[in-house]
């Protein structure tokens, strides 16, 4: 195993941190579609504020097109996946070629979403080419410290957004298990009394959401 400087293990975290953003906030974006632009015209409102990111959108349609694909909005899931993609361009050694390129195929998948009628169609091809290359991660990348850091991002944005999003106690508790087994692995820098807390928070009925996002982000300095 070789050493990994401290820059490398940063963009390592958030190669997995923006890949999981945009993986999951296209799944949330797209179950909640039909509601957003058909039945409930606040929906998108709601989602910016669970987010916490700046309502900009004009309307409904607007947020349905620049949400996803305008690169000047630093929010939006294009911008999320360039930032994976400019990590994973300088990791090129540390997670190989062909892991890199399953980034810069959901690249590829985003434009032709962009221009396409159907752009939903065309999304999930990102989503396809996030799943493929955390494939890859496991089956090409030898170094488990690694895999372990972009894992380890992974988890713990999955985390933060689905609190924000205030999933089930059952979804919460699997993928505080899940950062448990990973971060040990990562031979990362934690705080151990956030992460006693964040068990504790997700055992506790009803979730307090808010301190969860609150011990996640402070979790790990990355």
């Amino acid at each position: 195993m070789g050493i990994i400087s401290v820059e490398h293990t940063n963009q390592l975290f958030w190669l997995g941190r923006y890949s999981e953003r945009v993986y999951t906030t296209l799944n949330i974006f797209a179950d909640r579609f039909d509601s957003m632009i058909d039945l409930d015209t606040d929906k998108y409102e709601e989602f910016c504020l669970l987010q916490e990111i700046p309502n900009i959108y004009t309307s409904k349609e607007d947020f349905a097109s620049r949400y996803c694909f305008d690169e000047r909005d630093p929010n939006s899931v294009y911008s999320n996946l360039i930032r994976a993609y400019d990590n994973a361009i300088v990791l090129r050694e540390e997670i190989g070629s062909l892991t890199l390129s399953y980034i810069q195929l959901a690249v590829y998948a985003m434009n032709k979403a962009k221009e396409s009628p159907a752009p939903l169609l065309e999304l999930q091809h990102v989503r396809d080419n996030i799943v493929a290359f955390w494939g890859i991660v496991d089956d090409s990348i030898d170094d488990e410290h690694v895999r372990s850091i972009i894992k380890f991002g992974k988890r713990l944005e999955r985390i933060d957004l689905y609190a924000r999003m205030r999933m089930d106690d059952k979804e919460m508790r699997r993928e505080v298990a899940r950062l448990n087994f990973r971060i040990e692995r990562t031979g990362l820098s934690y705080s151990r009394k956030k992460l006693a807390h964040i068990n504790y928070l997700v055992e506790d009925a009803p979730i307090c959401y808010g301190k969860l996002v609150e011990e996640i982000e402070s979790l790990c300095q990355c």
